[in-house]
């Protein structure tokens, strides 16, 4: 994919695309997601109920040197590499969240083209409170979010590398984003359903990624090796 323009890439700073406090409730009509689903490999889905949580801090170091975690969607399956030697802490708590069931039933509920895609809010929205915790992985400063990265998504006012449950899958060559946001990993396998789901973006939703249908992750299950 081709690289976001500035300005694009501007607008979408400005209106805190990757801010987990900053979501949208709004749903695609009934016609615009069977439109939607009709061309692609994508089960006709509503709208999760919202969940909370309130876990302990996780572990902080992976169970093991190799994990995979394993994405099912409403758009078929994507699989994540974890960077347990890179950012340890992160990947760990990416493991820990999908053991306790935290990014199931969760909606991407931000989808930009040619940008990202957005889930792992239990609440739905990108306004929820998270897993109950946060956990705390500066990247380095020469970190590049390019296609397949998954990185952890945060608000403004938070340092950077902290994360909570929320975390976006890049899409474009290179998003262009400051050295902010923690590294769980990248997407080894299946990235085609990635651009399916990538496709429930509105082009002409002026960066703030509100999805023209619902895509919901079933269940995310880490696999060792």
């Amino acid at each position: 994919m081709s690289k976001v323009s500035a300005p694009l890439l501007a607008l979408m700073l400005c209106l805190g695309l990757f801010l987990a406090a900053c979501g949208g409730d709004d749903e695609a009509s009934p016609d615009d997601q069977s439109s939607l689903t009709a061309d692609a490999p994508c089960e006709s889905v509503d709208l999760p109920e919202p969940q909370e949580f309130d876990l302990e801090p996780p572990p902080v170091e992976p169970s093991a040197e190799n994990l995979t975690a394993i994405v099912d969607t409403s758009c078929g399956t994507f699989e994540i590499a974890l960077d347990t030697q890179g950012n340890p802490k992160t990947a760990a708590s990416f493991e820990y969240l999908a053991e306790n069931g935290v990014l199931d039933g969760t909606p991407f509920h931000r989808i930009v083209p040619g940008f990202v895609i957005q889930a792992g809010d239990p609440a739905g929205t990108g306004l929820g409170p998270g897993p109950g915790y946060s956990v705390d992985e500066p990247p380095p400063d020469d970190v590049a979010y390019t296609t397949g990265v998954v990185a952890m998504a945060k608000t403004e006012a938070e340092p950077p590398g902290r994360s909570g449950s929320q975390f976006f899958v890049v899409t474009s060559a290179d998003a262009g984003l400051q050295s902010d946001f923690a590294v769980a990993g990248e997407v080894a396998k299946g990235f085609d359903v990635v651009e399916t789901i990538e496709s429930f973006g509105d082009p002409a939703s002026q960066g703030t990624g509100t999805p023209l249908g619902v895509v919901v992750i079933n269940s995310v299950t880490i696999q060792e090796g």
